[in-house]
């Protein structure tokens, strides 16, 4: 990880080329983040690689509700040589949940950004083949929001199914069962 005085002279040089990419830096627990621009990812991450953050190693989602912007995207990249690491972070408002694809870019972000949108609702702009991945199509919400409805549907045990109490708790059952 770069440490503080490292991660700064990073963003430094990243400001000094655009000055409205970096947003904020954090280090906290030996960890660098970059906080940037939705619209400058791109740019940021192709930048970072230039400087030996060659691997994307991740793509992760976070719903910081009930701040506004709500919806963040963390990249995690890995100097291979260096074996340094840095977290490249975005947020965008929960109303207009957009940001550019990386997978032109960085091919291993495909199923990642996929798995973002499909659980968080975050739109990858201009991604090859930007549907669900983990929910069915026709599934309705985003299930790692903060407040998606918990509780969810009963598991269905089809080996139960004949005898009328193929739900995890028998919804047929007495439920005066067992007690005195």
């Amino acid at each position: 990880m770069p440490d503080a005085t490292g991660l700064e002279l990073l963003a430094g040089e990243l400001r000094d080329a655009d000055g409205e990419a970096v947003l904020d830096t954090v280090h906290a627990h030996g960890k660098g983040q970059i906080v940037v621009a939705p619209s400058k990812i791109v740019w940021v991450l192709e930048q970072l690689k230039a400087k030996g953050f060659r691997s994307l190693m991740s793509v992760h989602g976070v719903d910081y509700y009930p701040e506004e912007p709500r919806l963040g995207v963390h990249y995690e990249l890995l100097d291979m040589r260096a074996v340094d690491r840095v977290t490249v972070k975005l947020r965008v408002p929960s109303d207009a949940p957009t940001v550019p694809s990386v997978t032109p870019h960085w091919p291993t972000a495909n199923h990642q950004e996929r798995e973002v949108y499909d659980m968080f609702g975050v739109i990858f702009e201009d991604h090859p083949d930007l549907r669900r991945i983990l929910m069915p199509e026709d599934y309705e919400g985003f299930p790692q929001r903060r407040d998606f409805p918990v509780g969810g549907e009963p598991v269905l045990f089809t080996a139960d199914e004949a005898e009328g109490t193929d739900y995890t708790i028998g919804v047929d059952a007495d439920p005066n069962a067992g007690v005195e």
